[in-house]
């Protein structure tokens, strides 16, 4: 394993310094947002913008990549992505955040497809599994160790902008000095999402309703606690909760993937879901309660991105399975994308916990398709459903598809083995 992680340091370096960045800016959108005096509404849209960009960059990235290759497109758009993070202090105006926020959503996209080809490229078939999970765990920490870092500064001032900054810039220079061979690049043509309904109606619904879960949590939490009067410490608190618990719990839910109706699995973390989010809209501002609640929503939904990754496999021929990933990426980015303003629009009607009606309303969707396609089809036994690998939900298609890959190569393996 320390050999794997030798060659592919300096990515993982790079790639942690640009998360911490990432993590930081969608956090301040919510704190300076609030005291620039955007409304609810304004911020959500912001929000929004940011998904926009993020699901046209996966779908534009590839071909840039084509046509100027990966060191081009990384360096260019890592440059954009910083002075993008300067301008936001400059430009305090709802219309230029949201079209700053939808430039860096695309830059960040593109500049994770480019990241996540070179580490699927430096990657055998024997150590992709564990590249990608190591990969998947620094995307988490990155986000966590943002939240920390929000309290290095005053969110009125400019430092809170200028280091995140600062951090993707030095990102550049570990990955692109290290880099050593070009990877080929070639994506697989999207499966269309008729042909994923049709395959996985549980996944390819499940998905789009989580991609709105998803968003709201990335993206109004912050929001939410600026609109709720808790100080930056709390809020940066809160947010990290999210992320702590899909960190803690990716790895719990996969060694039950794997010895389990994945059906009742989803029923049963969604049901969670509701039931914490639920908990959270009545509870109200009591802080200490909502930091577990929290908690336990980034440990379901999280991990469920993943489920429905791997429950789409069991209906898939291995050929098919990198063409879904472009789909389930696409039909996740819709979700994302209308998400905050469907979590603006309610907590402008009910106040800050609307947030949590929100989440109430998308995981109690999932609970109920989840239990009524339970009706509809017959499980797949438990020793003939594929490998399950924690994927996260701010990875780009390369590494779903790098993830997809791997699944398909464990299936074939097993197969050998029981054929020999």
């Amino acid at each position: 394993m320390f050999q794997v992680l030798a060659s592919v340091w300096a990515l993982l370096l790079g790639m942690l310094f640009i998360m911490i960045g990432n993590g930081m800016q969608a956090t301040l959108m919510g704190v300076r947002g609030a005291l620039e005096g955007f409304g609810t509404l304004e911020l959500s849209i912001i929000t929004s913008g940011y998904f926009l960009g993020f699901l046209v960059g996966s779908r534009v990235a590839p071909d840039l990549i084509r046509r100027v290759g990966h060191v081009r497109v990384f360096a260019a758009l890592a440059s954009f992505i910083s002075a993008g993070l300067i301008a936001f202090p400059v430009l305090t105006d709802p219309v230029s955040w949201t079209l700053i926020r939808l430039v860096l959503g695309f830059c960040l996209s593109g500049v994770y497809v480019t990241a996540e080809s070179w580490l699927n490229n430096a990657a055998s078939n024997e150590t992709r599994g564990t590249v990608l999970s190591v990969y998947m765990v620094a995307q988490m920490v990155g986000m966590i160790a943002a939240q920390g870092m929000m309290n290095l500064g005053d969110a009125a001032g400019f430092f809170l902008f200028v280091l995140p900054s600062i951090l993707v810039s030095l990102s550049f220079g570990p990955i692109l000095l290290s880099i050593t061979p070009t990877p080929a690049f070639e994506t697989a043509k999207p499966m269309s999402l008729r042909q994923l309904y049709d395959n996985s109606p549980l996944a390819s619904v499940g998905t789009l309703l989580l991609g709105g879960a998803f968003a709201a949590q990335f993206g109004m939490a912050s929001v939410y606690g600026a609109a709720a009067g808790f100080s930056v410490g709390e809020i940066t608190a809160f947010v990290a909760a999210i992320f702590t618990g899909s960190l803690v719990c990716q790895m719990p839910v996969g060694w039950l993937s794997d010895r389990m109706d994945r059906r009742v699995l989803i029923l049963a973390l969604a049901a969670i879901g509701t039931a914490a989010t639920g908990a959270g809209f009545v509870w109200g501002a009591q802080f200490e309660a909502l930091l577990f609640l929290a908690f336990i929503v980034g440990g379901v939904a999280n991990p469920l991105y993943a489920l429905f990754i791997a429950y789409t496999n069991d209906y898939l021929e291995v050929e098919d399975m990198a063409a879904a990933s472009g789909g389930l990426v696409f039909a996740y980015g819709l979700g994302a994308i209308v998400g905050p303003m469907a979590t603006g629009q309610l907590m402008d009607m009910v106040g800050p916990h609307g947030f949590w009606l929100f989440l109430v309303l998308v995981f109690a969707a999932i609970t109920l398709y989840a239990g009524w396609r339970m009706t509809r089809r017959p499980a797949v036994p438990v020793d003939e459903t594929g490998a399950y690998l924690g994927v996260q939900p701010t990875a780009s298609p390369v590494a779903l598809a790098a993830a997809q890959e791997w699944a398909a190569e464990q299936e074939e393996e097993a197969a050998q083995e029981e054929a020999g």
